[in-house]
């Protein structure tokens, strides 16, 4: 075993500090990328045994699962975009809804992909500054949508001024953004930033290390 005084030394001297920042990320994106081309691989068995890629090749090549998934998804999307595609996803669903347990969760599965994934959605589109967990204390949230006029009725909202005065954020943790807190606060209380959601997401990812881009107009301000 080695000395724990060489580990010492080794972690404050800059070259191993350098050869760290080159390889801790190569290895975690090159393991993630493993991860998912190995899963996608498993959409392979769903091929008969004679289309096998190793049937016709001779051999296995990692990755071709990634592209038959594409395709999978690509013609799936093309099928329900008619009238009879449509038809057979009501179906399904229709089909999902009488299953006790499934119901439950495909449902809220469907609602939150439908919600992040739509391209007409509003969630995750904008990133905002907000003071919590209390005031002077500002952190980075991302605008999801706003709360229904009955429970903006229960925070004392006037009827007909729903869509100007809530709003609902979700605050992520730093540095897994996958958890987090969702609040629900008047929109005078938040601040919009000139900010792309990769780039509020990678700051948090870095717990502050990676600023993001100054905006044009703080630019020019600062300039002037």
């Amino acid at each position: 075993m080695a000395d724990p005084a060489f580990w010492c030394r080794a972690r404050r001297h800059p070259g191993f500090v350098t050869g760290l920042l080159l390889w801790v990320p190569l290895v975690i994106t090159v393991w993630v990328l493993n991860l998912i081309v190995g899963t996608m691989d498993k959409s392979l068995a769903l091929l008969p045994a004679q289309w096998q890629p190793q049937v016709w090749l001779g051999r296995d090549i990692p990755g071709v699962g990634v592209v038959l998934t594409v395709l999978i998804v690509f013609v799936t999307g093309l099928l329900t975009t008619n009238f009879i595609g449509r038809a057979l996803v009501q179906l399904g669903e229709w089909i999902l809804s009488r299953i006790p347990v499934v119901r439950t969760l495909y449902s809220s599965v469907k609602q939150v992909s439908d919600t992040i994934l739509s391209p007409h959605g509003q969630a995750f589109r904008k990133a905002l500054l907000v003071e919590y967990p209390r005031r002077g204390c500002w952190t980075l949230g991302f605008l999801t949508g706003a709360p229904s006029a009955a429970m903006q009725a229960k925070m004392g909202v006037s009827s007909g001024q729903e869509e100007d005065t809530m709003v609902s954020v979700f605050v992520p943790t730093t540095p897994n953004p996958t958890s987090g807190f969702f609040l629900m606060m008047r929109r005078e209380e938040t601040v919009e930033l000139d900010m792309s959601v990769d780039a509020a997401l990678k700051y948090i990812v870095s717990m502050g290390v990676v600023a993001p881009p100054v905006g044009r107009n703080e630019t020019e301000t600062n300039h002037e």
